[in-house]
């Protein structure tokens, strides 16, 4: 199993345009989930839903950045419900996007550094380590979406300096899904190569 896409309008519905080419590559690779009909396009309604199916598909949900009342919050309370592991990454108490993670934190979820913070939690319960399942030559889909990640890793990376930039400016300089651009950062910080600053900036450690 490739990728898992979980979508809030009908799996026929490519939403944003933009993203035709990885909606293209996830059907290929993977599979792609709703519970709307088809056609129907995706309403501010829908997400929670999507969010609840996200969370009941997943052993853990990692929140990365959560103002309080956001869309991230209510993923985590579904995984609540559900029984899931809940992690966090802690931000700067000064800054409004981080409240809803800190809080979650204070609240018991895991205190989420690394990688390995997630993996300390998750591996017995999975019983066992985690391994990457044996596979023939990828998949010209699968290529497709390995060499797209890399594009935008490396774009970021050149984009990132020594001074602060704010998130959303980067994510405009690079122009990437916003999802794709936080991902790549979510994995320099628990690499410990880039760090968030106040203002939802973030620069090379």
């Amino acid at each position: 199993m490739g990728t898992i896409a979980v979508v809030a309008g009908g799996v026929d519905i490519i939403y944003p345009p933009e993203n035709e080419k990885l909606y293209a590559a996830i059907a290929n690779q993977g599979v792609i989930v709703s519970e709307m009909r088809l056609g129907e396009a995706p309403q501010a309604r829908h997400f929670p839903r999507r969010n609840r199916i996200i969370s009941g598909l997943a052993r853990g949900v990692v929140v990365v950045e959560a103002a309080e009342k956001s869309g991230s919050l209510i993923t985590a309370q579904c995984a609540l419900e559900q029984g899931r592991e809940i992690f966090a990454v802690p931000g700067s108490p000064l800054d409004p996007r981080a409240k809803g993670a800190n809080r979650l934190i204070r609240e018991g979820a895991t205190l989420t550094e690394s990688a390995e913070d997630i993996l300390s939690v998750l591996s017995p319960i999975l019983g066992g380590g985690f391994r990457e399942p044996e596979t023939s030559a990828p998949s010209p889909a699968s290529a497709a979406l390995e060499a797209e990640a890399d594009r935008i890793r490396a774009r970021v990376e050149e984009a990132l300096g020594p001074a602060p930039v704010e998130i959303d400016e980067l994510i405009r300089q690079i122009g990437a899904p916003a999802a794709a651009v936080l991902t790549v950062i979510l994995e320099l910080e628990l690499a410990g190569r880039c760090g968030r600053q106040p203002g939802n900036r973030v620069c090379w450690l």
